[in-house]
């Protein structure tokens, strides 16, 4: 009787404990609607920051383009100060040896 009695109280106890744990379908609906409304916004948000990347992604090749350009110019400003140069060398000679006759 006492094992009768011991095995219904557990019974008693546990079905209690269960109770109360119990999800209803309405907590399962508003977990999976905020698991839902994360997941919308990460993707949103990944989008965003794709974007984000394909814009610097741009950037960085403009900044390059114009780099390489300024390099170029550089080059050619350098190019034509030794011609330049080159060419005052040659004038002065010139000057002097029509000076010299």
């Amino acid at each position: 009787m006492k094992k009768n009695f011991l095995y219904a109280g557990v019974a008693v106890v546990a079905l209690g404990v269960m109770s109360g744990c119990a999800v209803t379908q309405q907590d399962l609906d508003a977990v999976r609607a905020t698991a839902e409304q994360a997941l919308n916004e990460a993707r949103a948000a990944k989008t965003t920051a794709d974007a984000a990347n394909a814009s610097a992604e741009e950037a960085k090749r403009v900044a390059t383009n114009a780099q390489n350009t300024a390099n170029r110019a550089a080059q050619a400003a350098s190019e034509a100060q030794a011609s330049a140069a080159a060419n005052t060398d040659r004038i002065e000679r010139m000057f002097e040896r029509s000076m010299s006759k």
